[in-house]
């Protein structure tokens, strides 16, 4: 039976948990750091977070299902955590700070609540479905953050993550052709591209070579900033690798372009 804990404050209450051990370990001498059977790496703290978070929803919601990036998937049913206990892993080995605990809450296929949280930056987003998107500053502030009003390419601003993987994924002509007509490119990479984006700061994120954990925690707060998430050439679903995150008024025209 599940505490009397609601979803949004459980999923915060993770978010403690894992900044706690994730900013203790950041830029430790004697971090520890694995190459994973696909060659991306993980660390212990990777790997501590998530046996930590798996703790605390077996306490309060031992009857949900989990899917974590480092440990076996346990559990099914109607309601599944999707937890990224570091996204940003080489940033976090390399000492960079962009790096954050992505936690989402899926009940019946739709995800529901979500919370991205990066303490080196002294930052965090959340959302919960119908309550809007928010984010609590370096300084302590709340906000409700919502996307961007600008519907003219020429004056949008893009983040594209890696040219590596949109040159693999068959792709980096399509992008080279839209950064010609854009007014801005970047790559801030990895969770904080969306979160930009949720915050009006951008118009449009794509990225490809995702798993459902790279991406579970970013869907609610960029829908309920008024953003639109898909997958780069259709609907998103639980497969999507290749993804399309924009301020909506031109996300058919980003689609038409990347696709």
């Amino acid at each position: 039976m599940s505490s009397g804990i609601t979803d949004q404050d459980l999923a915060l209450k993770l978010a403690d948990a894992a900044d706690e051990i994730s900013l203790a370990r950041f830029r430790a001498l004697d971090l520890r750091v694995e190459a994973k059977p696909d060659a991306s790496p993980v660390t212990d703290a990777d790997r501590s977070v998530e046996e930590r978070l798996r703790a605390i929803l077996e306490r309060h919601r031992p009857e949900d299902a989990i899917i974590g990036e480092e440990l076996a998937n346990q559990g099914e049913g109607a309601r599944t955590w999707i937890i990224d206990p570091i996204d940003g892993t080489a940033n976090y080995l390399r000492g960079i700070p962009i790096w954050a605990s992505l936690i989402a809450l899926r009940v019946d296929d739709v995800i529901t609540t979500s919370v991205v949280s990066a303490p080196a930056l002294g930052r965090r987003w959340w959302a919960q479905r119908g309550n809007g998107a928010f984010t609590k500053d370096i300084d302590g502030r709340i906000r409700l953050i919502e996307t961007s009003k600008v519907s003219d390419l020429a004056a949008s601003s893009i983040s594209y993550n890696s040219m590596q993987l949109w040159d693999r994924a068959g792709k980096l002509d399509e992008l080279v052709a839209l950064s010609r007509q854009v007014w801005r490119t970047r790559a801030f990479g990895d969770f904080l591209s969306y979160m930009y984006l949720a915050e009006g700061a951008l118009e449009m994120v794509s990225e490809h070579d995702l798993k459902l954990y790279d991406i579970a925690a970013l869907v609610p707060i960029v829908e309920e900033a008024g953003g639109t998430f898909t997958a780069i050439d259709g609907p998103l679903t639980a497969d999507s690798s290749s993804v399309l995150a924009t301020n909506t008024l031109m996300h058919d025209e980003f689609m038409k372009a990347l696709s």
